[in-house]
């Protein structure tokens, strides 16, 4: 029931959004947030889109009709090994951290989203466009990106390209929306008094807090999501702090393996007949032609250890581990290739986005990148990878295939 039986019904009356907390200093300051937090998260977002190196194999690309938007890719490096543990990290745990800012900036404008006629002229028109994708393509991106992270795959099709090309959408908007309201923002937060405007209403309910109380609760409500959200990438002690996301809590186990995965070899579709001391070898293809390696082979080959994380998109990774193996750039020299080349991996899972990958020569290089045998001691488990699997710097861990069937050293 309507406290005042006068108030008006429709929100397009100015008199029917009553809150007295709305005003240009309480929206301008959340405003500023996103600005400096929008642009941190596209930044990042497209390193994570280069770390994948798209531009390097079709079976990299998720995303083949980018067109000129993959305009600034680059040579992912290899230093520092952390590199994607830290932008993917940041990206993820901002987003989270940020969805209360975004909610409370929504509400606090609302009223303009009814505002009358809806269009003065074609500039305010184009505008009010520009608004539409920015409230829109702003839920978007917060909804996946979420949606990725709890590994909730609901909507339609694949997350890389809905997430890629909605950010470019969104944060067009985004700039365009900043280009003329950051100036208006900027008056507004260095007035002394505020003034009214038609965020203000004309007929204020009376406040039940502050404006400033309500700012603290917005920042509470983002410092809690930030608390049970940052442990899944930072890692020991603290992942049992993340109690919001799916790699937070206790490790998977006990041990040299006890620590996270995404995708165990059952879930994978991995055979263990397959990976079996008689049956697998590993295939590698290169100028000189083609070799098979059981696993005792590999083993005999001279061995080399790295400690490196596992950094995966949904923001989460481990601390570093002890691998222990094969210099991937070895083997390229076992089959010709003195300088070594791009290099393409197929694993023995035969269903998903990453089943096969391509890495850059730059990263088969590294005497850190691994066709790993061994994790802390101990020999890979089924869920990590056994018989063998990829481990480089800085990689994602989708680049980081487990279960290796097959190496093509080569250009691609």
């Amino acid at each position: 029931m309507r406290d005042d039986p006068r108030a008006p019904l429709l929100p397009t009356s100015p008199g029917f959004w009553r809150s007295p907390l709305r005003g240009p200093r309480f929206t301008a300051v959340l405003g500023l947030v996103l600005l400096v937090g929008v642009t941190v998260l596209f930044g990042t977002g497209l390193l994570s889109y280069a770390a994948c190196n798209p531009g390097l194999s079709p079976v990299n690309d998720k995303t083949p009709d980018k067109g000129v938007l993959g305009f600034y890719l680059f040579a992912w490096p290899t230093d520092p090994h952390w590199l994607y543990r830290l932008t993917q990290g940041v990206h993820v745990t901002l987003g989270i951290t940020l969805i209360p800012v975004l909610l409370a900036k929504l509400w606090s404008v609302v009223p303009r989203l009814f505002t009358l006629p809806p269009a003065r002229s074609l500039a305010h028109a184009l505008e009010r466009l520009s608004l539409l994708l920015l409230v829109g393509g702003g839920l978007f991106q917060f909804v996946t990106g979420v949606l990725n992270v709890q590994l909730d795959y609901v909507f339609p099709g694949s997350f890389y390209p809905l997430h890629f090309y909605g950010a470019w959408v969104f944060f067009a908007a985004f700039v365009a929306h900043a280009a003329l309201k950051t100036p208006t923002a900027l008056r507004n937060l260095r007035r002394l008094r505020e003034e009214p405007g038609d965020l203000v209403s004309p007929r204020p309910a009376e406040p039940t807090v502050s404006r400033r109380g309500a700012l603290w609760f917005v920042g509470g409500a983002s410092l809690l999501l930030f608390a049970t959200t940052v442990g899944q990438s930072l890692g020991g002690a603290l992942r049992r702090t993340a109690l919001l996301a799916p790699h937070g809590g206790a490790d998977p186990g006990s041990g040299p393996n006890g620590f996270q995965i995404n995708k165990t070899a059952t879930h994978a579709g991995i055979d263990r007949a397959e990976t079996g001391a008689d049956a697998w070898r590993l295939v590698v293809t290169g100028r000189t032609g083609t070799v098979r390696l059981s696993r005792a082979q590999l083993a005999g080959l001279p061995q080399y250890s790295a400690a490196l994380p596992i950094a995966c998109v949904e923001g989460w990774s481990t601390p570093d581990q002890w691998w222990r193996g094969v210099r991937l750039r070895d083997l390229a020299a076992l089959v010709g290739h003195d300088d070594p080349p791009d290099l393409f991996v197929e694993s023995l899972q035969r269903h998903g986005a990453f089943r096969k990958a391509a890495l850059r020569a730059n990263q088969v290089a590294d005497p850190r990148s691994l066709l790993a045998l061994y994790v802390n001691g101990e020999e890979l488990s089924p869920d990590h990878g056994h018989p063998a699997r990829i481990i480089v710097p800085a990689a994602p861990g989708v680049l980081n295939t487990k279960w290796v069937a097959r190496l093509t050293f080569g250009d691609l």
